[in-house]
């Protein structure tokens, strides 16, 4: 049993290692084509770009929104009831801007994209794969990376920091709504105290992060994509872990980030 244990460890731990390899990979190979494609004729095309941003960032702004609203209004809610306790409910605009900046944007947007459109470009991908249209594309001489990654992958880097930024000011004006309702507290009120409690780094530090989720979901999503077998099956299962994995690194990260960024 031990001895089984063992191996299965080393099993995974092998994968994860050739995964992050080829992570890596991924990565540095998407950025040579976005800044030499061109010297080999094979410059990313923006209409590409376009397309991914407008299915990572431009559709996701209904939803964004409303729960961007839903988390500043629960923010609020927890944050007045408990400082009732101790009589300092004028304080929540605090709580709340901070939670929102540094946090809960970056944190729920990259978890959003993650399940809505990591799993679209793992699920993509490996159907590709399963239809060989992968190798169609090297056979006449058109990189995958370059066509399909590349683009992916400056999307992403475009929309997440400004669907965080976005997030940002949905979830303060529902914080807002809320605490005038509940405190009497007008907007403007709000707003005045939210502009002068927040600093510039409070803001930076939410977009820093989704960056790093940005790369995180595009990486993962390619990642599981690209190593599908086994029919549809395999392909559900892929797309399946991709999710799984990049809500799984997305929080890892956050926790890492907010460590050093608070020491």
């Amino acid at each position: 049993m031990l001895k089984t244990f063992t191996e299965k460890l080393g099993q995974t731990t092998l994968r994860g290692i050739e995964e992050l390899g080829y992570s890596l990979a991924l990565l540095v190979e998407s950025f040579y084509w976005l800044f030499f494609g061109f010297r080999r004729h094979q410059a990313v095309k923006l209409p590409s770009i376009f397309s991914q941003m407008m299915h990572i960032g431009i559709q996701a702004l209904p939803i964004v929104g409303i729960l961007a609203f839903a988390i500043g209004m629960m923010l609020a809610i927890q944050g007045i009831a408990t400082l009732k306790t101790f009589g300092a409910e004028s304080q929540v605009v605090l709580g709340i801007a901070l939670s929102v900046t540094r946090e809960f944007s970056p944190l729920i947007i990259g978890i959003l994209v993650a399940g809505r459109s990591g799993s679209a470009l793992a699920a993509r991908i490996g159907t590709m794969q399963m239809a060989q249209e992968i190798d169609a594309l090297r056979v006449i001489g058109i990189s995958p990376v370059r066509y399909l990654v590349t683009p992916a992958m400056i999307a992403m880097l475009i929309m997440l920091p400004a669907l965080t930024f976005f997030a940002d000011l949905i979830a303060l004006l529902g914080g807002g709504v809320y605490s005038s309702l509940e405190l009497g507290m007008s907007l403007q009120a709000y707003a005045d105290r939210t502009i002068e409690v927040l600093q510039i780094d409070d803001i930076t530090q939410g977009l820093y992060k989704s960056l790093v989720f940005a790369v995180i979901i595009t990486l993962v999503s390619f990642v599981n994509g690209f190593s599908v077998t086994a029919g549809a099956e395999g392909v559900g299962r892929a797309t399946t872990r991709s999710v799984v994995l990049s809500i799984t690194y997305i929080i890892i990260a956050d926790m890492v980030f907010t460590f050093f960024l608070t020491h």
